[in-house]
């Protein structure tokens, strides 16, 4: 069955690899005419996003709670690309961030093209032993900030015939034991997005919901997932590969849109497989190895 994505984890990278590997090194700032908003941009995923948008001329608002790794992208993405690049530091898990950010960009007179919600992070463990902090935080910067953020910032996206990209998860399409309420929110992402998506046909602004599975960052850390079988000893794909992948499907005007061929196979299976035979498969998929 579908598995929980590391695609919202933020890692100490810094310096992103090639978008494409034939793209140039400018020698003056290029003229942008379109903006997108990242957030979880300081690694994984978000950070391989930023620089596609980057590479296609995009000035680039990166946002994280990191303001040295956000500086550090910037530099690499004016200095690689040519393109303007603001950084806003901001922790989303906070209540009232959301808010707080819209404002921000709104003060630097700036009106988004695109908005890329990509922060998030996971934990892991039975239910009844996790700390209910760390479970409200991560619903709160899961979905109440992507669904803040969505909603500040569509007014942008429909004067600009704009596009909406939410990162969900494969945990998105059934319930995950030792994940319960990271599963639970990747659902609810998924199925806001899909949602407001119909909403908004006919409007010219494109939104897409893209479910990685399991992705090599820094999100397992970040999940204390380390003794998880799900990940214990599995070569996973590459965040770059994730966002190159991702960002071509949102070029091409998918709704939904799940990384790799297995990934898109085990999403499909579980509409034919009783929903409790599903629970038990990912209960024995993610297990603590020991258990």
């Amino acid at each position: 069955m579908s598995e929980p994505s590391s695609s919202t984890a933020s890692s100490t990278s810094t310096a992103p690899a090639a978008c494409a590997a034939t793209a140039p090194a400018p020698t003056a700032m290029v003229r942008s005419t379109k903006t997108v908003l990242i957030t979880g941009a300081s690694g994984g995923i978000g950070l391989h996003l930023a620089e596609c948008f980057a590479r296609d001329g995009h000035h680039v608002v990166v946002v994280a709670r990191s303001t040295p790794q956000l500086e550090a992208l910037a530099a690499v993405l004016r200095h690689r690309f040519g393109v303007p690049v603001t950084v806003i530091t901001a922790d989303l898990a906070q209540p009232g961030a959301a808010a707080q950010l819209h404002a921000a960009v709104q003060a630097q007179g700036l009106t988004l093209d695109a908005l890329v919600n990509n922060a998030g992070y996971g934990v892991f463990g039975e239910f009844r032993n996790s700390a209910l902090d760390a479970e409200l935080a991560m619903m709160q910067l899961n979905m109440a900030a992507l669904v803040s953020l969505s909603k500040l910032f569509l007014p942008d996206l429909l004067a600009r015939r704009g596009q909406l990209l939410n990162v969900a998860s494969t945990a998105a399409f059934q319930p995950g034991p030792y994940m319960a309420v990271y599963f639970a929110t990747k659902a609810f992402v998924l199925s806001f997005t899909e949602a407001i998506a119909a909403e908004l046909e006919g409007t010219g602004v494109h939104v897409m919901a893209l479910c990685p599975g399991p992705t090599a960052s820094g999100f397992q850390d970040k999940a204390a997932m380390q003794a998880s079988a799900l990940v214990q000893g599995k070569r996973l794909p590459s965040a770059e590969s994730v966002a190159v992948d991702g960002y071509a499907a949102l070029q091409r005007g998918k709704c939904v849109h799940i990384t790799g061929t297995l990934n898109w196979l085990m999403a499909q299976s579980v509409r034919f497989t009783p929903r409790r035979v599903v629970t038990a498969i990912v209960k024995m998929q993610s297990r603590p190895t020991g258990h």
